[in-house]
């Protein structure tokens, strides 16, 4: 185990935001979380995974620790499903094209999402109409004052849309260690009904798709949107895409008809946030090296030397802009630290 001090963390989140941690420490196995948490029981923590989904406005005036746990195998099946469980450090993306070549069902929609298993629970991360909560089987988690080790169940966890109880009742109370997801052996529920999916796959003249095929098409429309972090610094999608009641709706609606939304429920409507921003005419504006990509308009980017900061300014710029266009106020999906 070694304690770095003043480590550069711009190789440890998406943004490419130079911050430093004040001390870094990367948890290889259960042995070192349990000796660290219990060592450095009185110093502050800030805990890290892929570095996906946050926003690094200042230093970290603690000891990160950063999971990366690793490995995954197949803990029980019968005739239908496998129960297969990760380690919180693996990449997310491999993860999915492992149980896609496994012929397991039920991830593929949400390939090339970035970041770890680890924090898939926390945000129920989400794309083209999957979510994480519709295969999650159950995590497990160390509690951080007492390294006690709990397993939390779907119910358990509470999940909504990004969110979890990890966001909310134990946020900054545990460390999840791993995830079990229950997946299809046969008979998968292939999803093609949300996005651009079916068109993708109508182009190679798909019809029967296979797991493959999904994921194949997924990757495919999100690298026509979404910019690699490694070439340009970013989170994914920046905002969560608001929910309103059908009566607010109705009446935002009458003054811009052609305001796209989906029903979710007999009393809510969810509205693509990525369509507010375009049509409030910010898609791809830059404000110095920050700014808000060409191609998907719910995605903030950092062109090369943007601050944290600079980049929250942007969000802020985008979240007025659209509130006194629509009178819809949108939040952000990533941490703001």
């Amino acid at each position: 185990m070694e304690i770095h001090s003043n480590f550069s963390l711009k190789k440890h989140n998406t943004f490419g935001i130079d911050a430093h941690a004040k001390e870094f420490v990367a948890i290889q196995n259960i042995g070192t979380l349990q000796q660290v948490l219990q060592s450095y029981a009185n110093k502050p923590k800030f805990i890290l995974g892929g570095g996906s989904n946050m926003l690094l406005t200042k230093d970290i005036d603690a000891l990160v620790l950063h999971i990366d746990l690793k490995g995954k195998k197949i803990i029980d099946e019968n005739d239908d499903f496998v129960w297969v469980e990760s380690q919180a450090g693996e990449n997310w993306h491999e993860f999915v094209l492992w149980t896609i070549a496994q012929d397991f069902g039920g991830l593929e929609n949400m390939s090339l999402i970035p970041g770890n298993v680890g924090t898939t629970p926390v945000q129920n991360i989400g794309a083209y109409g999957t979510e994480i909560k519709d295969t999650f089987e159950s995590c497990t988690a160390m509690a951080i004052a007492t390294q006690e080790m709990r397993t939390f169940t779907r119910e358990e966890c509470q999940f909504g849309y990004r969110e979890s109880i990890f966001k909310n009742e134990v946020k900054n109370q545990y460390i999840i260690t791993s995830v079990v997801f229950k997946l299809t052996k046969h008979n998968h529920n292939i999803n093609i009904s949300y996005g651009d999916i079916k068109a993708e796959l109508a182009k190679k003249n798909i019809e029967t798709p296979s797991l493959k095929d999904v994921s194949e098409a997924v990757i495919a429309i999100r690298q026509s949107k979404l910019p690699d972090p490694k070439e340009l610094g970013n989170s994914g999608s920046f905002f969560k895409n608001p929910i309103l009641n059908k009566t607010d709706f109705e009446a935002i609606h009458q003054k811009f008809p052609e305001m796209k939304y989906f029903d979710i429920s007999a009393t809510e409507v969810k509205v693509p946030a990525g369509w507010l921003i375009e049509q409030a005419g910010l898609k791809g504006k830059r404000f110095g090296d920050a700014g808000i990509h060409k191609n998907q308009a719910l995605v903030l980017v950092n062109y090369g030397s943007a601050t944290g900061k600079e980049i929250l300014e942007v969000s802020q710029i985008v979240q007025d802009t659209v509130f006194k266009t629509f009178g819809i106020k949108i939040e952000a999906e990533v941490n703001i630290i």
